[in-house]
């Protein structure tokens, strides 16, 4: 690696070290397909400009941490503490999407079959020797 490529380097982790405070790991699990839409909080005092960066970015429209990384060209886990920053605050939720509601208005109704049947074949590619439970019905 050049000097040049590796002052570079050292340049990029001190600015993601100093966006993050310091932290390494989110206060909520995000996962790389979490979406997110602008809430009616504010971020607070001192966030990073990063923070209005992903705020614009998720009032056009909802929005993935993977695709908010992306557009603002940092490390997936320092977009994450960042959006947990701004999850902590309300500038930030994660919609229920129609896929996880109920199939009917009535929100008593639970889980669609099909979640239900998804939810446990991922389950079973998880954790193939884990104790099967009969089935019901």
């Amino acid at each position: 690696m050049t000097t040049h490529g590796r002052a570079a380097e050292d340049s990029t982790f001190v600015r993601t070290y100093t966006l993050t405070r310091g932290r390494t790991k989110p206060r909520h699990l995000l996962g790389l397909e979490t979406v997110l839409d602008a809430g009616p909080g504010r971020p607070g005092p001192g966030q990073a400009e990063e923070c209005e960066d992903i705020l614009t970015l998720c009032r056009e429209r909802r929005r993935s941490v993977t695709e908010l990384a992306g557009r603002l060209g940092r490390p997936v886990t320092a977009v994450k503490i960042l959006v947990s920053d701004l999850l902590d605050a309300d500038a930030l939720v994660v919609p229920v999407t129609s896929s996880y509601a109920a199939a009917d208005a009535d929100a008593d109704a639970g889980p669609s079959p099909q979640l239900l049947a998804a939810l446990s074949a991922g389950l079973k590619r998880k954790w193939p020797d884990a104790i099967a439970y009969p089935q019901a019905g």
